[in-house]
């Protein structure tokens, strides 16, 4: 496949720059599309439109760029990984906040992904060291924090969802590298179809339907959510792991629980009490000593 020629330095600073505030904001704001898209959508249904939408535009542009197309095993590997991630990470955080749990309190539980990546490492061969044990322990005390807040104790159904929607999404992500996938653009326009499919078709067994029209603002939502959230923060996030360290393209999972938390109160009226701003934090502490251990274990690896 044709390697594209190195930008220049001032021009692929610009573009680091571009694509770090569309992952910080778009994915920050996925939450707050969520709710919106809620008014006219069920849970599973939205998703599942969102994705397979998503997919069957991106699939040509990444097979035109030069992706070759998925075999047969892995077809069936995406739809496995697919269904992991995209019922565990968005069917769960979007059933939760249709249950009355606000937009940045499910951006901050879901802030524990790196948390239970580690775990989950472990069980595949690679247990966290003892400064990862620390950060899960700080983040997970900060998960006992949050679950204070008046949404989560008011909704036990979303609280055990926003429990479970990253344990899922983290060992759907460590089953992904395990298995043999599409590279590239072509691997996740995959997994956005079979996720997809899988999403319609849990939604409708579970007797969601589509009443009437839905508003503009919840079909504006969709489209939002299908295209940017999507297409274009995941190409953008895809430039920041190619010409970026790691470090800086993983550096979403600390902003966009703020983004979705600020957009929450400023756009959506939420009300956030003070057990959230106590938890946030040990959270994204929690995150940070995770993160800190495994950039040391990398660079003790390096000759």
């Amino acid at each position: 496949m044709h390697r594209p020629e190195p930008s220049p330095p001032g021009e692929s600073r610009s573009l680091v720059a571009v694509s770090l505030a569309i992952v910080y904001l778009v994915w920050g704001s996925t939450y707050l599309a969520l709710r919106y898209g809620l008014e006219g959508f069920p849970p599973l249904l939205m998703n599942g439109i969102r994705l397979l939408l998503a997919g069957a535009l991106l699939y040509p542009i990444a097979r035109k760029r030069g992706g070759p197309a998925p075999t047969r095993l892995e077809w069936r590997n995406t739809a496995l990984t697919g269904t992991i991630l995209f019922i565990g990470g968005l069917g769960f955080v979007t059933i939760a906040e249709d249950n009355g749990v606000g937009s940045g309190l499910v951006a901050s539980a879901v802030a524990v992904m790196p948390l239970w990546a580690a775990l989950w490492s472990g069980l595949f061969g690679r247990w966290p060291s003892r400064l990862e044990w620390v950060g899960l322990v700080v983040g997970l005390s900060g998960v006992a924090l949050l679950s204070q807040e008046g949404d989560f104790q008011a909704s036990p159904t979303g609280t055990v969802l926003m429990v479970l929607s990253p344990i899922l999404w983290a060992f759907g992500s460590a089953v992904t590298v395990r298995l043999r996938h599409p590279k590239g653009l072509v691997g996740s326009a995959a997994q956005m179809l079979g996720g997809g499919l899988s999403l319609t078709i849990v939604g409708l067994a579970r007797g969601e339907t589509i009443t009437g029209t839905p508003g503009l603002k919840a079909t504006l939502a969709l489209l939002y959510l299908a295209i940017f959230g999507s297409i274009v923060a995941y190409t953008a996030y895809a430039y920041l792991l190619a010409h970026t360290r790691a470090a800086v393209a993983t550096s979403y999972a600390y902003v966009n629980p703020v983004v979705a938390v600020l957009l929450g109160i400023t756009l959506g009226d939420e009300v956030i009490g003070g057990w959230a701003y106590a938890g946030l934090p040990v959270i994204l502490a929690g995150v940070a000593l995770v993160g800190l251990a495994q950039r040391r274990r990398v660079v003790s690896r390096q000759p």
